[in-house]
């Protein structure tokens, strides 16, 4: 095995997920091994810090500054509904013209019509739920005030 396969399951040293095999075939590398040995150093170090991370209680102050900027926070909520229904009803409008243009034209086969304005309400339903989801988990974050 070469120092990068060894390099491989260093983490997994650390975690206790190796075979007993792998475990002694690994600390005998590392016996002879600085790099390796550096490596699973800094990992250690990097687990120690890792296990220090709190999440910050929120004070007072910052409860009180919450509840004085509600009706900032209604208006922009507000704001962004209007956003997402305005551009809702803008893509079912466009989607609406490009079905009337595409079921209209005798040129295009009748399976193809169905199969393309399947396609566009699937899209459409896709984006919205998707731009939904985000919005959802961005407001959500609960690692935006983590700190060491």
């Amino acid at each position: 095995m070469t120092c990068k396969d060894y390099k491989d399951l260093l983490m997994g040293y650390l975690d206790g997920e190796l075979s007993q095999e792998q475990k002694q075939d690994l600390e005998k590398h590392l016996q002879t091994c600085s790099d390796c040995r550096q490596e699973l150093e800094g990992f250690r170090k990097l687990i120690a810090i890792t296990d220090e991370v709190t999440l910050r209680e929120p004070e007072d102050k910052l409860w009180d500054q919450y509840w004085g900027g509600i009706y900032n926070r209604l208006e922009r909520s507000l704001g962004w509904m209007l956003f997402g229904i305005a551009a809702i009803a803008l893509l079912l409008y466009g989607g609406f013209e490009a079905v009337k243009t595409l079921v209209n034209d005798p040129t295009i086969g009748f399976m193809l019509k169905i199969g393309i304005c399947a396609l566009i309400g699937g899209l459409a339903i896709l984006f919205v739920s998707v731009l939904r989801e985000r919005l959802f988990f961005w407001s959500h974050d609960r690692y935006k005030d983590v700190r060491r």
